[in-house]
């Protein structure tokens, strides 16, 4: 990818976390948290994409890509990873974006600390997170499960982007994607959506079977100030299967919060 990786050290962890993007005092940043048994470079299109008008960011959640530190199996502790980095970072006031395990984080940032953040987009995620138990056995054993990648991508994903989600999963040590998958598991907010007092931007596939729709018209229907989008011929993998159509949709939505 041509945006920069960069690295950080946290001040209250002490590991090193590194991120896409750069860092301008002058835009407003958004800040882009990538699902389970995943990295940075999911966002591609959004970092190239978006750079032109604000200072898009990407980091690898300790334990992924290029980070240092280990895998959480609670999503507070990633919340609180990402409460460090943006401190240590200095940045101000953000827009957070996350996607499936990433959106579990976004939200959990934003019933704990609300008065960091200017907006919130959750892309392919709900209010809880519930792992079949079979998968979840699958990763404690210490296996992997190479037909995951089906599930991600709708029918009309192009084969090479399968390909190489397929490939980033193998990549992946077991024991991280069970760390992620079990906080998935237990992660649920859906009591608490309704304090939620941000504008929120909801994205989904039509054809997603991991997080299927519902989950976000949930989302939609609970969080005061959120509003849907619903991709057709889209599949889990949203933010990489419609990226053109996601960035268009982002930037509506950060001019409509910037100037609306």
């Amino acid at each position: 990818m041509s945006t920069n990786l960069n690295t950080i050290k946290l001040k209250k962890k002490g590991i090193l976390l590194h991120y896409y993007g750069q860092i301008q005092a002058d835009r407003l940043h958004i800040l882009f948290v990538h699902g389970a048994s995943g990295n940075g470079t999911l966002w591609q299109h959004q970092l190239q994409g978006l750079s032109a008008d604000y200072a898009p960011l990407a980091v690898d959640l300790p334990g992924h890509g290029h980070s240092g530190g280990k895998a959480q199996n609670r999503i507070p502790a990633y919340r609180e990873d990402l409460k460090d980095f943006k401190d240590s970072a200095g940045i101000p006031k953000f827009v957070l974006c996350g996607h499936s395990m990433g959106g579990a984080v976004a939200l959990d940032y934003a019933l704990n600390h609300p008065e960091d953040l200017k907006a919130l987009i959750l892309i392919s995620t709900g209010g809880k997170l519930r792992v079949a138990p079979q998968l979840l056995e699958t990763y404690r054993s210490g296996q992997k499960n190479p037909s995951l990648v089906k599930h991600l991508y709708g029918p009309q994903a192009p084969e090479e982007l399968v390909r190489a989600g397929a490939a980033l999963l193998e990549q992946v040590p077991a024991e991280v994607s069970y760390a992620d998958f079990l906080a998935c598991d237990h992660f649920d907010v859906q009591d608490r959506l309704n304090v939620i007092d941000l504008p929120v931007l909801i994205l989904c596939g039509e054809q997603d079977v991991m997080t299927p729709p519902k989950y976000s018209r949930f989302l939609a229907e609970t969080i005061p100030g959120g509003r849907l989008e619903v991709f057709p011929e889209s599949g889990h993998m949203l933010m990489q299967e419609q990226g053109d159509r996601v960035n268009q949709s982002l930037k509506k939505f950060l001019q409509e919060i910037q100037f609306g």
